[in-house]
């Protein structure tokens, strides 16, 4: 014992083995990352706000303005905050506790609405395909941490049917979802992945039915399952998705294929002077409609339902049913019996007794799920020949995937 010294107590024999292990354990302690609250936070999805700026209206549009060009495709762009605000809570509404599928937002732009879904904790992937907008993206990628990735890229021509290597922005789904790291679940489960984008004005229809053959074959978005859209589409088009039976000219095969497919639900509606295009001369473009309102663009949410394939209607035959609805509403007046007797049924009237449908119903008269009934109903016939639909199947996948 040296000499001077107490010997310690139990206390400070604690310290001292406390310090002698501290020196021992360091050299390995420091090969570790140090601890980070973000990532204990990223395990269960959910993110701290970054605390990002977000730019004046004035300052995204110059920045739309920077990039414009003649002969573009018009697109639109969000760059008023509040609006960018309202798209985020309506996004984010219906969330329940726990982690949150990743939000793939297509064309971002400018970054106004990409900053606010960082600041309200979302993980937020961008697929923009105009490079001159990547570099203000990728900045703001490299400012954080994994909370958003940026990918080159467009949405809007996902597996498109060409032969030979894909040419930048066109890409693959798979490719897309590898980079992305989502991993297909079963249809029944719960959404996967959330898309927000606004539908290119002269490619809408073409692209509502892209997703539609898309929705029911399991196929480009929806082969990691039920995907749900939240878009921006014209009010015209909305008013097509959610017509009913009987209304002239609103209600057809695209409404049907729709309203059997997916929950549709309006979100928000909005001017379409609140959004900025890059169009060379900054001006709105609206298009115009003589039958049906058009004075807003409409954010809807269109999302699978889980017993889309819970019957007769399959992934394997479901092109079989997207014809047989489009040939009916083909002429909305005709009557249901004569289309049935087109496709060589002779007991076309006996059929519709069974499901209960007037033997002089016309074809627009027929509830969505009325088709669905009818489809399963011919499915079980046996004396319903599909090769009636083959070519005009492969015809019409062809132009829509150009």
């Amino acid at each position: 014992m040296l000499a001077g010294r107490a010997p310690p107590g139990a206390a400070g024999c604690r310290r001292l083995l406390a310090a002698a292990l501290a020196a021992g354990l360091r050299p390995l302690l420091c090969w570790l990352p140090p601890p980070c609250w973000a990532t204990a936070r990223r395990a269960v999805g959910q993110w701290p706000s970054p605390g990002l700026r977000v730019p004046e209206a004035a300052e995204a549009k110059r920045l739309v303005q920077q990039v414009q060009r003649p002969g573009v495709m018009p697109r639109r762009f969000i760059a008023c905050p509040q609006l960018a605000r309202t798209v985020q809570r309506c996004l984010q509404g219906a969330a329940g506790p726990g982690p949150q599928p990743v939000l793939l937002e297509c064309a971002p732009g400018p970054g106004m609405l990409t900053r606010i879904l960082l600041n309200a904790g979302l993980r937020v992937v961008a697929l923009e395909s105009n490079s001159a907008f990547l570099p203000n993206l990728q900045s703001l990628e490299n400012s954080l941490d994994g909370q958003l990735k940026v990918i080159y890229g467009d949405f809007f021509r996902l597996d498109p049917l060409v032969t030979g290597t894909l040419k930048p922005p066109a890409m693959c789904s798979d490719k897309l979802f590898e980079a992305m790291g989502v991993a297909p679940v079963p249809w029944s489960a719960d959404v996967p992945l959330k898309v927000f984008g606004i539908l290119p004005q002269r490619k809408e229809r073409s692209m509502l039915w892209k997703f539609i053959f898309a929705l029911y074959e399991c196929s480009s978005i929806y082969r990691c399952g039920r995907v749900e859209l939240n878009i921006f589409i014209s009010e015209k088009e909305y008013k097509v998705l959610t017509a009913k039976p009987g209304e002239t000219r609103a209600y057809q095969a695209l409404t049907v294929l729709w309203q059997v497919g997916c929950d549709i639900q309006l979100l928000h509606m909005e001017p379409w002077s609140s959004f900025v295009t890059n169009l060379k001369n900054g001006g709105l473009a609206i298009p115009r409609s003589m039958w049906l309102p058009n004075d807003h663009l409409c954010l809807v949410r269109l999302t699978p339902q889980k017993n889309l394939f819970s019957g007769g209607l399959k992934p394997t035959n479901s092109a079989t049913f997207i014809f047989m609805v489009k040939q009916c509403l083909a002429k909305p007046k005709s009557k249901l019996t004569d289309r049935l007797n087109s496709w060589s049924l002779d007991n076309g009237g006996e059929l519709l007794k069974a499901l209960e449908i007037p033997k002089n119903a016309e074809t627009r008269s027929l509830y969505p799920e009325d088709y669905r009934r009818l489809f399963e109903a011919l499915q079980n016939s046996n004396m319903f020949n599909e090769s009636w639909f083959h070519d005009e199947v492969w015809e019409s996948i062809k132009n829509i995937n150009l």
